[in-house]
């Protein structure tokens, strides 16, 4: 099951997707430094997926290697649903393997903002999701 955290802000509705329990808490602390509005955390594919539509989400972080569903699989049936938020790729694949996961989510019909490997810092993840606040929207 999803756990949301709450927080006062303007980057929106985060909904963070990997397996790692030590990296959904690290991003979470970030994002909520960073603004979120709200953080909901699933720890695999299949139950952020059975939330998906209930979570509007603004942004979606997803980890492309995940046991049982992964990260390639969850955003194809994100596009399916015509999720017309914004999405970020991390994982510890190598840079072609990202590369070839951001064109294909893009083919998809996503906006992807980036891919980064885990694991990112706090200056990295602030660019990449700096286009999606507020005061960067026309």
């Amino acid at each position: 099951m999803p756990d949301p955290v709450q927080a006062p802000s303007s980057l929106g509705v985060v909904m963070l997707v990997d397996d790692d329990l030590f990296m959904l808490n690290f991003m979470a602390e970030m994002l909520l430094d960073l603004g979120a509005s709200s953080i909901v955390k699933s720890s695999n594919a299949r139950d952020a997926l059975k939330t998906f539509a209930e979570v509007k989400a603004d942004l979606l972080i997803v980890d492309l290697r995940m046991p049982d569903m992964d990260g390639i699989e969850f955003l194809d049936r994100v596009a399916q649903l015509r999720y017309a938020g914004k999405v970020i790729l991390h994982s510890g694949v190598d840079a072609g393997v990202m590369r070839a996961a951001e064109r294909l989510a893009t083919a998809h019909g996503l906006h992807v903002l980036g891919a980064f490997e885990k694991v990112i810092d706090r200056a990295t993840l602030q660019h990449l999701i700096a286009p999606t606040s507020p005061s960067h929207q026309a």
